[in-house]
Parts: structure tokens; C-alpha cells; sequence
């Protein structure tokens, strides 16, 4: 299946909220927010977040099948840091390298501004560890009980890709 990924905007706005809440309801697990505070953004706020951040989208014939945001910090300590953040894809453009796409696209806006990209992704998420691991993240810790969704609690590892030094090279 073909794809094509290009940055998001105030007309993505009805496309982004249907993906989002696919992602939030599909995988509860996997985000903070819920589905049902979602639902509560208006689509006002939901345009100043996607000109906020850098919202990556994945097009296929069917529309928005995949998304990823990334922002760096703003705190004047941590501007050499960014975060990826939002990262779904609908099942039909899974094992595509749909995912990878949208990573490189936020790796690419990075590489021009920070040293580094962070990334928390839930313990018993191995494919989604295994890409990220592909595209050069490495886990630096864990955080224990980082979510508690329904009653259960979700373990979250961190990951960094150090964009300043070749992958597995010791800092």
C-alpha cells in the first residue's frame, strides 16, 4: 500500500481528531490522555496544537492512516531536546514502513534544531520498541507504574536517539 507523509495543518484538523481518537480508543494503554477528555477538545484548540507542535501525517487512498508529533523543548536548560510523541498507525498500514516514514520525517525536522530525541513507549509494546530501536532510539530507563489505565498500571520505558553521534557510539 502507498503513502505519502507531509506535515499537518488547520484543513487536517477533522482527519487528525477521527485518527486520534482511533489511537486513544484502540489503545488505551499506550497514551495519558483518554479518549473521552479528548473528545471534549473543540476543533479550535485542536488547530492551535497542530500549529504548536510538528504533527507528521501518513496519507493513504483511504486518508490520514498514520500520525506522530514532535516538539523540542522550549525550557532554555533543555532546547537540545526533542520529543516524539502521538505515534499511531492504522493497522491497514502496519509492517509498510509507514511508522519508520513518519519517524525519519520528525528526525529530519530535529537533526536542524536539537542533539537528542526522546521518546516513552509502554514495557509490553515490543513491536513498537522494536522500531524504535531500528531507527536508533536506545532504552535509558524505565518508568514504573507511569500510567494507570482502568485500574492498570503500565510500566513505560524511555528511549533517546542521539542525533549528534553515530547509534551505539558511547557518549
Amino acid at each position: 500500500m502507498s503513502y505519502a507523509i507531509r506535515r499537518l495543518g488547520d484543513a487536517d484538523v477533522a482527519a487528525y481528531r477521527k485518527i486520534r481518537f482511533e489511537a486513544l480508543s484502540r489503545h488505551p494503554e499506550a497514551y495519558a490522555s483518554s479518549p473521552e477528555s479528548f473528545a471534549q477538545r473543540s476543533d479550535g484548540e485542536l488547530a492551535a496544537l497542530l500549529g504548536r507542535m510538528s504533527f507528521y501525517g501518513a496519507f493513504a487512498e483511504a486518508g490520514l492512516g498514520g500520525i506522530l508529533a514532535y516538539a523540542r523543548a522550549d525550557g532554555e536548560r533543555e532546547r537540545h531536546r526533542g520529543w516524539i510523541y502521538q505515534v499511531y498507525v492504522q493497522p491497514a498500514l502496519r509492517g509498510t514502513g509507514c511508522a519508520m516514514g513518519l519517524l525519519e520525517a520528525a528526525l529530519d525536522e530535529a537533526r536542524g534544531e536539537v542533539l537528542q530525541v526522546h521518546l516513552g513507549v509502554g514495557a509490553h509494546n515490543r513491536p513498537a520498541i522494536r522500531l524504535y530501536e531500528r531507527a536508533g532510539f536506545e532504552i535509558y530507563g524505565t518508568e514504573p507504574r507511569s500510567l494507570n489505565v482502568n485500574g492498570r498500571y503500565v510500566d513505560e520505558h524511555l528511549m533517546v536517539r542521539f542525533l549528534d553521534k553515530a547509534p551505539g557510539e558511547v557518549q
